[in-house]
Formats: structure tokens, sequence, C-alpha cells
């Protein structure tokens, strides 16, 4: 006899699929505040987390919990956010710097940090007032900390010498008639060698003073000093092509390294590198008359950058922006004019570099001047071996003055420096 045995009953387990999520946060100094919204705008959860180690890894595991992670809205990623971007950027999530909050709906419903993390998730649904952020991990974060630190320097340095002067101006006629006769770097080595009597008097206090001064502005000028070699150095080792650019030292390079930042691929054409440095051209026209102005936005340091390359440029006569200015100027444009459109041509050159396109060919000096650099060669050092004066390679090199000649024996010397510098391989 045959027993039919029934099959078990089958059963179908819903899945539910992992939702994609939006996540905005509102930073602060101690505290960092997460909302989080669906694709459909509909708020999920919010939480308040401490801006430490261990925050920013519960704030990981906190989106993680909610489903897919789209993308993460972050306000003052320069500033309170940094550190969150770099772990949340390091986490494999797709962070974006949120640029100004929505002000209407700031009337409407007030500000706190719940709503502004709010408000951050919904611009970056929404797709409005974002932008890619800097990272803030490689060289060129090193040189951004040196230039605001050689910035402060500069200025008490020049603080400290107008103070100089403005006490010698008034000072008792016995200390005017010692020092009349100095100005400038030997003002200061003259004060800091003396050797002030202690007192109370008049003539003592401000000799003291003087002294104390001087000695402040000598150790702001080293501090300097030490600045510009790192700036040179980090600038050599990011971005060598840039180096070597005519009209481009270590301070200027540092410059437009630092408005860039470490990821320059987040700037995608060269009309936004224009933009972001404040050359991007604004119709100024009115009636017949029709011309462009220079924009009074962007990065204003990296706009004065650009505008000492073209003064560099014209003071040295390199040769392709003397040719400019003089078909410019046949045209009828202006010196101001001339000079807003090589700042706009520096900048699309400056882009090309920055972003390391094979297409831009640097011009035969400024290219020697690169592969010196990478050699670590010192020009004087150069100039020596070649026995040429020093100021004739300096001019082939920064473009002001073609040299053919000197041109083929500066390349044939690089040659032997280079197979001279390559480790001779042990024999078996």
């Amino acid at each position: 006899m045959t027993v039919a045995v029934s099959e078990p009953p089958q059963f179908t387990i819903a899945v539910q699929p992992l939702r994609t999520i939006f996540a905005g946060v509102d930073t602060h100094k101690d505290t960092h505040y997460v909302a989080i919204v669906d694709d459909h705008g509909q708020p999920i959860a919010d939480r308040e987390f401490l801006a430490v180690g261990s925050g920013y890894r519960k704030i990981i595991e906190f989106l993680h919990a909610y489903g897919i992670v789209d993308a993460v809205g972050v306000e003052g990623t320069g500033s309170y956010g940094a550190e969150l971007a770099r772990v949340l950027a390091n986490a494999g999530m797709r962070v974006l710097e949120v640029n100004r909050a929505n002000r209407a709906e700031r009337r409407l419903r007030g500000k706190s940090d719940p709503l502004d993390a709010h408000q951050a998730a919904m611009s970056v649904l929404a797709g409005r007032g974002l932008s890619t952020p800097k990272q803030r991990d490689g060289d060129v974060e090193s040189m951004r900390v040196l230039l605001a630190e050689r910035s402060s320097a500069t200025k008490a340095r020049t603080a400290s010498i107008n103070q100089i002067h403005a006490l010698l101006v008034s000072a008792p006629e016995a200390i005017r008639q010692d020092f009349r006769r100095y100005d400038g770097n030997k003002l200061t080595v003259a004060l800091a060698r003396t050797r002030p009597t202690p007192g109370t008097t008049l003539e003592l206090i401000v000799r003291a003073s003087a002294k104390r001064l001087a000695l402040r502005h000598q150790v702001l000028t080293a501090d300097i000093a030490l600045i510009d070699s790192q700036l040179g150095h980090l600038a050599s080792r990011q971005n060598p092509a840039l180096m070597a650019a005519s009209g481009v030292g270590p301070f200027v390079a540092a410059h437009l390294l630092a408005t860039a930042g470490d990821n320059p691929d987040r700037i995608s054409t060269k009309a936004q590198f224009a933009a972001l440095c404040g050359v991007a051209p604004i119709p100024a026209s009115s009636g017949k008359r029709q011309r462009f102005r220079l924009s009074r936005g962007g990065d204003r340091q990296a706009n004065a950058a650009l505008h000492r390359i073209v003064l560099l440029r014209k003071r040295h006569k390199e040769p392709r922006t003397m040719a400019y200015i003089a078909r410019r100027t046949a045209e009828g444009l202006s010196d101001r004019d001339i000079v807003r459109c090589l700042k706009r041509h520096v900048a699309n050159e400056i882009f090309a570099l920055l972003t390391h396109n094979p297409a831009v060919s640097l011009p035969g000096g400024p290219r020697l001047r690169q592969r010196r650099q990478t050699l670590g060669i010192v020009l004087t050092d150069a100039a020596k071996q070649l026995n040429v004066p020093y100021q004739r390679l300096r001019r082939l090199e920064i473009g002001q003055r073609a040299d053919t000649n000197l041109e083929t024996t500066f390349s044939a010397w690089l040659d032997d420096q280079s197979r001279q510098s390559k480790p001779t391989p042990k024999a078996a």
C-alpha cells in the first residue's frame, strides 16, 4: 500500500530592499548634528554626536543603520567639519559641501541644529548650493597651513619695522643721531647689536624697546625664509611643471595649488577655474561701448597670484607676453584690459598644469628649469659649471631671453648630471 506524502508548504519571504538615504550634518566645535531623509524628502532620523574620533565612528554606524548612503552634505568642510569630511570620505561615502542654508526656510521655521541638519540633507537631495570639498590630507594642505603662518608672520614683521621707525621719529636726539644713517635691514641689524644699559629713563627705555623690536624682526625674517624654503620643496614635489612655468615661484605656486586643493580634478573646466580665481570676464557694456571687467568674486589670493605672474612676465619681457601685448595694443585695447585678458590666458595655462594636461608644452627655458629643479641642482652651481653668467642662465630659464647655443649646452649638461645621479648596477 502506497502512502501519499504531502509536500511541505512553500513560503515566500519578502525581503525589503535597502532604501537610499541622504544625510546632512550641521557641524560645530564640540558636537555635530546629523539628519537623514529618504529619496522622497521624508525625515527618517536625526541625532547629535560628539566631534571626536568615537563620535565620527558612531556617525558612520548611524548612517549605515538606515540604508544605503547616496551622499552626505557637510557644512563647514574647511573648519569644524574638516575631519568629519575626511573620515566619511575614507569610509567610501560621497561627501558634498553645503554652501548656504535655505534662507526662506530659515525665516519661516527658525533656526536650530536639527533644522540646519535637515536643510543640509534636503539640499543634498535637491542638488542645490553644493560643491565638492577640497581634500585636506596631502601636500597642498600642508602648503595652505604654511601660507597662513607666513601671512601672519609677514604682518607681524611689517608691524615691528613700522614700530621701530615710529619709535625713532620721536626718540631723543642722541638715539636718532646714532641710527639716522641706517635703513631697512641695516637698521634692524644695528639695533639688534646694541647693548642698552638697564634703566628707567626715557633714553634707556627707548633703546631697549628698539632692540627687542629689532630682534623680533630678525626672528620673523628667519621664520619667513624657512617657510619659503618648505613651500618651494613642497611645490616642486607636488607639481614641478607649475614651478617651471614662467613667472611662477614657490609663493605663487603654493597659492595656486592651495586654491585647487589636493583634488584639482574637482574643477572640471578651465572656465570654472577662471571663475574660482576671479578672472572670468563679466559683461560691463553700455550703449555702443562693448567691454568686460574683472570679476570681484573668487579666491582673491589666487587672483593676486595670477596678477603677479602677468607683472613678472611683463617686467622680464617674456616673448609670448610681449607679442600678445603688442598685438592687443595695436587693436586699441587699454593696458588694464590687456592685463585682464592676460590673466585669463594665464589662468587657462595654470589650469592645464594643475590637471597635468599632457597637451601643455613648456618653452625651452622653463622646461630646462624644471629638469634642473628635479635633479636638485642650484642655479648658481649650474652657472658655475657651465661657465656662464648667473643672470644669463636665469633669463634663459624664465623665458626672458632666447639663447639657442646656451640652451643646447645646458640640456646636454643636464643629461650628463642625470646619468651620473643614477645608481650604477652592481656586478653579479
